[in-house]
């Protein structure tokens, strides 16, 4: 009898294929597609509605899907979690920014929703496998499964895979992780598949094509305050802090207001005086760190203290460090050469060679034991 999978089909090229090679592989295959957010409605910071003219992709993604659902012969389902997403990622997105911190929902998103809700739901089908069109590989000839990176190291999405924990991952299958994405988009065009030259999605689902400081605005009131330099020097107003990251440049409307021609970056973030903090330079010395306190750590395997290889942001290079274990769920870790804007709130995930080994969320940040003004 052939083995079951449950694949869940976005209406992207990248599902529509794993579709495909699981069928060529033998399985029997069935789809789910995820809708997590209600984009006709949002509620602003008071609780009251907030109507919005964009048109929602969601309903073109599912026709996209199921376009594709019968391209292969294959029963596609449709499932709301957007109760789930709204309590478990949304909610948590708002509050991280509160509290001046950067989160990333798509890891939250993958945790909480793809490889949580998703599963629950797909025990009614009783699967053998859950499948995804993620770009990385699972490696499940051991004990334990094994997060390995995509082969296209350009596209590979373990750093947003890299908190599930191992159970989430034992029945997983990412059937695209061993392949470039050029040649997932050749797959695609020679099936003659509807998403073939469908454009990748980027962003924010729940933010679509809306500008990112004006949605905010409808959950988080601004509260304007001080920008000025280290030095304690006005530069100017800032319209809320929640609109400002460790690093960034753009929007900062400082261009001809000073007496430098460098280019102006945020370097620092006072929640408790609502004050932001900038400098120019982009190799800016505050801007750098060379430890960072870890903390809400999901490990697969042994933990041990050691060197290690960590990235701090998406598609960031690798970066050599050594980690130092508080806690079954805490560590710090030092990386002595200095990284440019390490951002609390954001993911730090943890290789050992090919292989991710977990994450955490940075928490504070340090240089040369002196705690940064944006932790």
């Amino acid at each position: 009898m052939k083995k079951k999978v449950l694949i869940g089909l976005s209406g992207g090229v990248d599902s529509s294929v794993a579709a495909l090679i699981l069928l060529q592989q033998g399985y029997d295959v069935e789809a789910v597609f995820m809708r997590n957010w209600d984009s006709a409605t949002n509620m602003d910071f008071r609780g009251n509605p907030t109507l919005y003219d964009e048109t929602c992709e969601q309903e073109k993604d599912y026709q996209d899907a199921l376009k594709v659902a019968n391209k292969l012969g294959i029963k596609l389902h449709r499932v709301d979690f957007i109760h789930e997403y709204w309590d478990r990622v949304f909610s948590y997105f708002i509050d991280e920014y509160e509290k001046n911190r950067t989160p990333n929902p798509d890891v939250l998103c993958n945790n909480e929703i793809k490889f949580k809700a998703f599963i629950d739901y797909s025990e009614k089908f009783k699967p053998d496998y859950i499948a995804m069109g993620h770009y990385a590989q699972i490696d499940h000839t051991g004990d334990e499964p094994k997060l390995i990176r995509s082969v296209d190291s350009n596209k590979d999405q373990t750093y947003f895979l890299s908190q599930l924990k191992t159970e989430q991952l034992r029945n997983v299958l990412f059937p695209i992780g061993n392949l470039p994405k050029s040649e997932v988009r050749r797959i695609a065009k020679e099936h003659d598949l509807a998403t073939a030259d469908k454009k990748d999605s980027t962003g924010i689902c729940f933010i679509g094509e809306r500008h990112f400081n004006e949605f905010l605005l409808n959950y988080l009131p601004a509260k304007e305050g001080d920008m000025r330099r280290l030095d304690g020097t006005f530069i100017k107003r800032h319209f809320g802090l929640m609109n400002y990251t460790i690093g960034q440049r753009k929007g900062l409307g400082i261009g001809g207001t000073t007496d430098t021609t460098d280019a102006w970056f945020v370097v620092g973030k006072d929640l408790s005086t609502n004050t932001l903090y900038v400098e120019p330079g982009f190799e800016h010395p505050y801007l750098y760190s060379d430890e960072a306190l870890i903390t809400e750590v999901k490990w697969r395997g042994a933990k041990r203290d050691g060197k290690f290889t960590a990235k701090f942001r998406y598609r960031q290079e690798d970066q050599d460090v050594e980690i130092k274990w508080i806690d079954d769920e805490t560590f710090k870790v030092f990386y002595p050469q200095k990284i440019r804007a390490v951002t609390p709130g954001q993911v730090c995930a943890i290789y050992e060679d090919e292989v991710c080994v977990g994450s955490g969320f940075i928490s504070v940040v340090y240089n040369e034991g002196e705690k940064r003004l944006y932790s």
